[in-house]
């Protein structure tokens, strides 16, 4: 099944894709920028574009075309 590329992922959908990661941590890696890019919605909340996730998961891969 294909994954839709536009799609918007919550924090906590993102948190459990990577395997449980805390919260704490994943807003660690976006005080430090290491994070995936992430969208402020005007309500505050933060989403995150599935492609911009998968991109930065491939760009974390050691042995990557990097």
């Amino acid at each position: 099944m294909a994954r839709d590329r536009t799609e918007l992922l919550t924090v906590p959908q993102v948190l459990e894709e990577l395997g449980g990661i805390s919260r704490r941590t994943f807003y660690r890696w976006r005080e430090l920028r290491v994070g995936p890019e992430c969208i402020r919605l005007p309500n505050g909340e933060l989403r995150i574009r599935r492609d911009a996730l998968d991109a930065w998961v491939n760009d974390l891969a050691e042995g990557g075309d990097s």
